[in-house]
């Protein structure tokens, strides 16, 4: 399969883009983070998403740690051509490592960060035989 496709993705100078996971049931946000060249070319390929991570610099299968894979149910490139969207099966419902199911779960009420979304798994349980 060609992957001309790729070079259509209007790619940041350090050759990333940002990527949005939303859960393709319920329409949620569940994370944002990069992806490069690779990492999105191995997400078509495998069905589950892979990202970068710029802090460890490596790629990152989401879940290689806690079991919480993402599923590919669609890819979408914005109208600017600079930001994905992958529509994904959460596993397990947790997409955080907090335990919770999205990475945005406070809100900015009356000046304050608030938390409004509750953690769902103990992360220490989560990443038990991983620390």
């Amino acid at each position: 399969m060609t992957e001309a496709w790729l070079d259509e993705i209007r790619w940041t100078d350090e050759g990333l883009v940002p990527a949005i996971a939303q859960d393709a049931e319920t329409g949620n946000i569940l994370m944002f983070a990069w992806m490069n060249r690779e990492s999105l070319a191995l997400t078509v390929s495998e069905g589950y998403a892979v990202y970068w991570s710029r802090s460890r610099n490596k790629l990152w299968r989401k879940g290689e740690e806690s079991g919480h894979r993402q599923k590919l149910a669609g890819i979408y490139l914005d109208c600017d051509e600079d930001v994905i969207l992958l529509m994904v099966e959460q596993m397990g419902g947790i997409a955080c490592h907090t335990g919770r199911e999205s990475c945005f779960y406070r809100q900015l009420l009356d000046g304050k960060w608030l938390t409004v979304k509750p953690v769902l798994k103990n992360p220490k349980t989560i990443y038990q035989n991983h620390e």
